[in-house]
């Protein structure tokens, strides 16, 4: 996607997403997730003259992307407190809220964002990187039992105990600042055959912890449910099985833990329907084109 001059992002699942949303031209509608701009200009380009539509987005280099478009506002925040911008900008109910919950190409490339294993630099892996804890931080100052928790719940790995001593160890003898130094670190645990894969699940299970990934995602699942309309879309994009999990267990049953709630007749209680009961993922071509694609999942649901 081009903005500004600034390659950015490549927009994952684009008529599908759009598709989803089933725009109506003057509609209301939320990109929570503005990044590049790439969804919103679609979703721009399907409204009309009377049509409204608001960006999230709590990176500020997001900004450099914000279409010269009189219906659209830009909010600089992140999602977990869309019902408050909202109410500020009295809008009381829209039609269709988008999210694709992915880290940008861009800041996966960026070594001084520290996302990615794949380049040296400092371990902060913020979205918003005006203030909070970096990755840096959790990995030298949490306690053993909860470094261990993080690795196990967010990164699935089996062997997070072991992991969480040995960073307790090194961490004693030197703060780990960079990612150089992480792996460093993790070397007795990284095994050539699924080395990338690993790799791959202790840094996303850091990023999660750094940016409260889960809790906010919760959050926002329960505020679609009071602010779409009747009849209203939620098209949620998720990269991974534990945003997918919560994405699909809430539009099943109305709760993150998919726990069902039933009427007196035995008939499940949910605010949502889904549209979509399986699920969406990209074609050959887009992968092919956009290899990180791959792992994106694509849900989308109706406020009943």
């Amino acid at each position: 996607m081009q903005a500004a001059g600034i390659y950015y992002h490549t927009p994952v699942l684009f008529e599908e997403s759009l598709n989803g949303l089933h725009i109506h031209p003057s509609g209301v509608y939320v990109d929570v997730t503005f990044g590049g701009g790439g969804h919103s200009r679609g979703i721009l380009q399907r409204l009309g003259n009377e049509g409204r539509l608001f960006g999230l987005d709590q990176d500020a280099d997001a900004e450099a992307n914000i279409p010269a478009d009189p219906r659209f506002t830009f909010v600089r925040s992140n999602f977990r407190y869309l019902s408050n911008f909202m109410r500020y900008h009295r809008v009381d109910a829209v039609d269709g809220i988008l999210a694709d919950l992915g880290v940008s190409s861009r800041h996966f490339d960026d070594a001084a964002r520290g996302f990615s294993f794949r380049f040296n630099g400092a371990l902060d892996m913020r979205m918003n990187n005006r203030g909070g804890q970096t990755a840096a931080d959790i990995l030298n100052t949490c306690p053993e039992a909860a470094l261990s928790d993080i690795f196990y719940t967010f990164g699935e790995l089996k062997f997070a105990r072991r992991l969480a001593a040995q960073i307790v160890e090194a961490r004693s003898r030197m703060p780990i600042q960079t990612s150089e130094e992480l792996l460093e670190v993790l070397q007795p645990f990284v095994h050539k055959d699924k080395e990338k894969k690993i790799l791959a699940q202790i840094f996303q299970s850091l990023r999660i912890q750094t940016n409260s990934e889960m809790e906010v995602l919760g959050a926002l699942l329960r505020q679609a449910v009071s602010l779409l309309k009747p009849g209203g879309r939620c098209v949620m994009i998720t990269y991974h099985s534990l945003e997918d999990r919560m994405v699909k267990n809430f539009f099943r049953t109305g709760n993150p833990q998919g726990e069902s709630i039933q009427d007196i007749y035995g008939n499940r209680i949910s605010p949502f329907k889904p549209v979509n009961n399986k699920v969406i993922t990209p074609l050959a071509t887009e992968i092919a084109t956009n290899p990180r694609a791959r792992s994106a999942k694509l849900r989308i649901a109706e406020k009943i």
